[in-house]
């Protein structure tokens, strides 16, 4: 294919993604529906057009990404290997469309031919497709069963074949997203690589990660609409279409959030759930408690859409009589989460390690006199994704391992984090202000808000 078609089609399916989902955002949430008016359209696209879009990331992946990953970690051969209902976690990222599993077993091969030369891409015993030639030998296949058992003799003889310098297996002590191998497959594949080719054996955890990380081209197309879903049902949650105050329970408005994302034909990698502060209470201890005039209510969840997923944390406030505004106090305690998250992304950058981003930012953060920490973590492929974290909740220390990885160009991060203030109308009272915005390290490797950060508390009105 050429070039300039690859751009044109490439620019369609973008324009297509995000005007679709952008027309569905404002369909939903524009008007003010009755409590009864919560069944929602689906805002993706066709299934169809789903496994088209995600077909054309992963070619994206496969053939921009993945040969300079496999080069820099001087891996000749990646050997991807799993089971069904046992996959590993990068396969989903290797394998367009909806829903795909690893089959009976499933052995894929990535061989670096050398420079100049695409990457060779097999699939062991399994059908082929645009992305990947298919090895079979059905002969084979009858004589050891039907288990897949004959995929480890082809893979046999394409190592063989092709005797490569190094191969790389999901073997990680430290990563489960590199440690995608079964101890039954890396077991069998020992005894298949020994004694020739066991020396050339090594860990593809620095590979896997990096190949998880890196967003594909498009991605964003996609993403910020779902960064605004998210805004938007927390919006509309954090309102009396669906609290009413004194009557409604915590639980009831998370339960709200989760049948919104049912009704748009999206999942949740987080569910959300809700937590309350109220004056006279230590902390946000409530429990499930009746939402109260006067409470300030925190949510966090995750959004699935598309194999992307989001994670958002914001506020708000229930005003008590007469109140057409959160007391001075509360704002005030907000400004100062989002001085820190300020603070995060300003030292957040493509070179630096997850260790380096925390220590700068708290010591920053306390020169600034805010009372907080710092747990940030990427997101994209899943949740709590593959790259560098910068501390964690109950951890504000450097983290051995995930710590030790370095932000990238083109990945995607959630700044995750709090700070806690005195609240002069709560009587001193120390009020806990949770954030969470997904950014991005762009391809100059500074970073910035994906869709944008919450700066006013959500008010319940």
């Amino acid at each position: 294919m050429k070039a300039d078609a690859q751009t044109h089609r490439r620019t369609d399916a973008q324009v297509l993604t995000r005007s679709v989902l952008a027309v569905a955002v404002a369909a939903c949430f524009t008007a003010a529906p009755s409590a009864a008016q919560t069944t929602l359209l689906n805002h993706l696209p066709p299934l169809r057009q789903q496994a088209e879009i995600r077909q054309r990331w992963t070619q994206y992946r496969l053939d921009s990404v993945l040969p300079a990953l496999m080069r820099r970690y001087h891996v000749q051969m990646w050997v991807v290997c799993g089971r069904e209902n046992n996959e590993d976690p990068v396969y989903q990222a290797l394998v367009p469309g909806l829903g795909a599993t690893m089959g009976r077993r499933t052995i894929l091969v990535f061989f670096d031919r050398g420079p100049g030369q695409p990457l060779e891409r097999l699939a062991l015993g399994s059908g082929g497709s645009s992305l990947y030639r298919a090895v079979r030998d059905t002969a084979l296949a009858r004589q050891m069963g039907s288990f897949g058992q004959d995929r480890f003799e082809l893979l046999r003889r394409v190592v063989a074949e092709r005797d490569p310098r190094s191969i790389a297996l999901d073997v990680s002590p430290g990563d489960a997203y590199a440690d995608g191998l079964s101890a039954g497959d890396y077991q069998q594949l020992q005894q298949l690589l020994t004694p020739q080719w066991g020396p050339r054996v090594r860990n593809a955890e620095g590979l896997v990660l990096d190949f998880l990380a890196v967003r594909a081209a498009g991605m964003l197309d996609t993403y910020v609409p779902l960064q605004q879903l998210a805004h938007e049902i927390i919006r509309t949650m954090f309102s009396r279409e669906v609290i009413t105050p004194s009557t409604t329970r915590a639980s009831d408005a998370a339960w709200w959030a989760r049948q919104k994302l049912a009704d748009l034909g999206l999942g949740a990698w987080f569910n959300p759930y809700i937590t309350v502060q109220r004056r006279g209470a230590v902390g946000d201890t409530l429990g499930d408690p009746v939402l109260l005039p006067g409470d300030v209510l925190h949510v966090d969840f995750g959004i699935t859409g598309l194999g992307l997923n989001t994670d958002t944390q914001h506020m708000a406030y229930i005003p008590r009589p007469g109140e057409t505004a959160p007391p001075p106090g509360l704002v005030v305690a907000l400004r100062n989460t989002n001085r820190l998250q300020d603070i995060v992304l300003g030292e957040m950058r493509a070179g630096r390690t997850g260790n380096e981003v925390l220590l700068a930012s708290l010591a920053a953060m306390r020169a600034a006199g805010i009372n907080g920490s710092v747990y940030g973590h990427p997101v994209g492929d899943h949740g709590h994704a593959a790259g560098p974290y910068v501390g964690l909740w109950d951890r504000q220390e450097t983290i051995t391992g995930r710590g030790d990885v370095r932000f990238l160009p083109d990945t995607w991060h959630s700044i995750e984090l709090q700070s806690t203030t005195p609240v002069a109308e709560w009587g001193g009272q120390p009020v806990t202000m949770y954030e969470e915005e997904d950014a991005l390290i762009g391809p100059d490797g500074a970073a910035r808000w994906i869709y944008r950060r919450q700066t006013e508390l959500w008010v319940v009105r």
